[in-house]
């Protein structure tokens, strides 16, 4: 059979429904410059919730962004929906789009609903190892039609900031406890890039969040995401948990930071930027403070 792309006429729409995380938002942008590349002819939209959609504005393969209602995908009239979220909601914006071709994993539910049924990454990649989310992502354009090439690195489009003097980006927050290195060593990290490397220190984080451990450090709180993208942009170096500013810092090819509980770093790690990673699987707080100063040296060896 001829991948799917081959039977898409010139200008034909798509729709690409990734709801959320902001990781993985960031990491489908890969994917999404492989396939623009590949047929630039064809109009992409993507289906996002609305607090996510500034990853997606100003992308110069995306066409448009519309809010993941089964109206929105329904006046987009694509030809192929391409379901990268794969819950219950993606689902109905899929069938609701009317698209003829639609596809999705082959892990994914309700099967039925999906005529095109993307592999899993490995068989795709003709690779028996565990995967990156991005090169997971740019495996099914692989699947659809578009030729192997290398996967690109995330990419963001963000003004550049207000100049000042060159700064670091904390995010000492996470989404769950386990994914949160204690606050108190973030501070001692903030203290030593401000007093031994003299960079500004900026902490970012959600309206919800702590901020009571950085009183002394300048802050950003539950700033909109094009402003937090415009902030990290701009910074010499990003230090955080592994979360979704961690992936806009990459994308952005600031030097990153980045310290890891359970998660695996090689489905989660900083995409082709420069980076330092730490983990400690049995416990984000094992990671010791000697290892990240020590880290944070070699990256300010690496990269200032």
């Amino acid at each position: 059979m001829a991948p799917a792309l081959d039977s898409l006429p010139a200008g034909a729409r798509v729709l690409v429904i990734r709801l959320r995380s902001l990781g993985d938002c960031v990491l489908t942008t890969p994917a999404l410059r492989l396939l623009n590349a590949f047929r630039p002819d064809l109009e992409i939209a993507v289906a996002v919730e609305p607090r996510f959609s500034a990853v997606f504005a100003s992308h110069p393969a995306v066409a448009a962004v519309l809010e993941p209602s089964l109206a929105a995908a329904r006046r987009w009239r694509p030809r192929l929906a391409l379901n990268f979220h794969g819950g219950t909601r993606s689902l109905w914006l899929t069938l609701a789009s009317g698209a003829p071709l639609r596809a999705g994993f082959g892990h994914f539910r309700h099967q039925w609903a999906y005529n095109i049924r993307i592999p899993r990454a490995q068989e795709i990649l003709a690779e028996e190892r565990t995967v990156h989310t991005a090169e997971h992502l740019a495996s099914a354009m692989f699947y659809l039609g578009v030729p192997r090439s290398p996967i690109p690195r995330a990419e963001l489009f963000a003004p550049p900031p207000a100049p000042r003097p060159p700064y670091a980006v904390l995010h000492p927050f996470a989404s769950a406890p386990e994914k949160a290195w204690p606050p108190e060593r973030f501070a001692a990290l903030g203290r030593h890039l401000r007093d031994s490397h003299g960079l500004g220190v900026i902490v970012i984080g959600g309206a919800a969040d702590d901020f009571r451990p950085f009183a002394e450090f300048e802050s950003l709180r539950g700033a909109p995401l094009a402003e937090v993208m415009q902030l990290v942009r701009g910074a010499s170096l990003f230090a955080g948990n592994d979360s979704g500013p961690a992936h806009i810092a990459a994308a952005f090819g600031v030097p990153s930071l980045v310290l890891f509980g359970p998660s695996d770093p090689r489905i989660w790690g900083p995409w082709q930027a420069p980076a330092e990673v730490l983990r400690a699987p049995e416990g984000i707080a094992r990671i010791p403070l000697e290892d990240a100063l020590e880290a944070a040296e070699r990256l300010r060896a690496r990269a200032w």
